[in-house]
């Protein structure tokens, strides 16, 4: 793993690493995990979880950002006391990541995300869950043969990390999620994690394959997709409009099957055309209009952009992009969490934080800014965000 010359040679002081107390919910959690597993080994289980703790602390503290770096932060007597038990040596860090099972840090993940419940969901909610689906790429190093593929842009290596992501655009939280290849179909990935009474909303990738109709319909999932521009539809009943659809943006509505001939032919769907400022969008749903009248089905298309919101904040804000961990489970882990932090921090301020709030929260971490100073501070950056959605 790359190194860089800074991380090698300045060493680690107990003043850069203050303030911690995010982690130990995860270690809550974390622990209480490891009590429900059937684990032979105590003291494996005890050291895998100083090196999941070890590893959301680099993603939330700004100075330990390397393995080199965590494993010398891991010698301090506060970090042992608070993160991890005792100090891992680099070799063994590395190591851990083939050791450590995933699916423990998919527990905390949905633990975690149960416990986000805004107290004004919409009355839209019900009842269906409705969850946006998409995937997002990571770049991959060259030392990571296994996630080579073969389509990029140019310029790009083809070597990714893809995400699989439902968010629950009503509560603005990650519900579910896969780490594969990226050149793993997202298509197949969605199905495989299909849950029964949820509401999929989804891009025109999600509409090329008509067949995937179907199987959402017996699988019990309602879904408002966008259909290719060049889907071939034919109209079977037109719809009546109310003068809320119009404000919607909704310009039409019908019952209609795509396809051109039988063997593409798709179910019967009720297609709703949105105008928006540069075209009309086309959406397909299974429900019919006194279940999701068509402004309805326009609003969740519109709340669908939370997901790529949430990509770009992973990314950008929370700067999950160098790699700790090379191998498939490896990046798996650390995907996990960063998904977990992001949980944290949601839970801790009441919403994901923003640039400006996640820097406030790096000096507390730091020990330039004291726990009443982060307070009052995001409470500040909360009054400003209200301020600009009324205006």
């Amino acid at each position: 793993m790359s190194q860089s010359l800074a991380s090698e040679c300045l060493p680690l002081s107990q003043k850069d690493l203050s303030h911690w107390k995010l982690l130990q919910s995860f270690r809550e959690h974390l622990d209480a995990v490891f009590a429900d597993e059937a684990v032979e080994n105590s003291r494996r289980s005890l050291a895998s979880a100083d090196y999941l703790s070890l590893f959301l602390f680099g993603l939330l503290n700004p100075v330990a950002q390397t393995l080199r770096g965590l494993a010398e932060a891991s010698r301090l007597e506060r970090v042992q006391k608070e993160v991890c038990s005792r100090a891992v040596p680099r070799a063994t860090f590395s190591d851990a990541q083939h050791a450590l099972d995933p699916a423990l840090l998919e527990k905390v993940f949905h633990q975690l995300s149960a416990q986000i419940q805004p107290a004004d969901a919409p009355a839209l909610s019900e009842p269906w869950q409705w969850l946006a689906r998409d995937g997002s790429l990571f770049r991959a190093l060259p030392r990571m043969a296994w996630a080579l593929y073969g389509a990029g842009k140019e310029g790009w290596p083809n070597r990714a990390v893809r995400l699989h992501l439902s968010l629950h655009v009503l509560e603005d939280k990650p519900v579910q999620a896969a780490v594969r290849r990226g050149r793993d179909c997202e298509r197949a990935v969605w199905e495989e994690q299909l849950e029964k009474g949820a509401g999929y909303i989804g891009d025109r990738y999600f509409g090329e394959n008509y067949k995937l109709f179907y199987r959402l319909q017996h699988k019990g999932c309602a879904f408002v997709i966008r259909l290719l521009d060049q889907a071939v539809i034919e109209v079977e009943a037109e719809l009546p409009l109310s003068a809320a659809d119009r404000q919607a943006g909704v310009v039409r509505q019908a019952w209609a099957r795509l396809g051109r001939g039988l063997r593409y032919r798709s179910m019967r769907l009720r297609l709703v055309w949105i105008q928006n400022e540069e075209k009309t969008l086309v959406l397909a749903t299974n429900l019919d209009v006194p279940v999701l009248p068509a402004e309805l089905v326009s609003q969740l298309y519109r709340k669908r952009w939370r997901i790529e919101l949430f990509f770009r904040w992973v990314k950008c804000i929370l700067g999950c992009g160098h790699w700790l961990a090379e191998s498939q489970q490896g990046a798996t882990l650390q995907i996990y969490l960063a998904l977990i932090a992001a949980l944290l921090l949601q839970l801790y301020t009441g919403r994901r934080p923003n640039k400006r709030m996640m820097e406030l929260i790096r000096f507390y971490l730091l020990g330039w800014a004291t726990g009443a100073e982060l307070e009052a501070g995001l409470a500040r950056y909360r009054r400003e965000l209200e301020r600009r959605k009324k205006s």
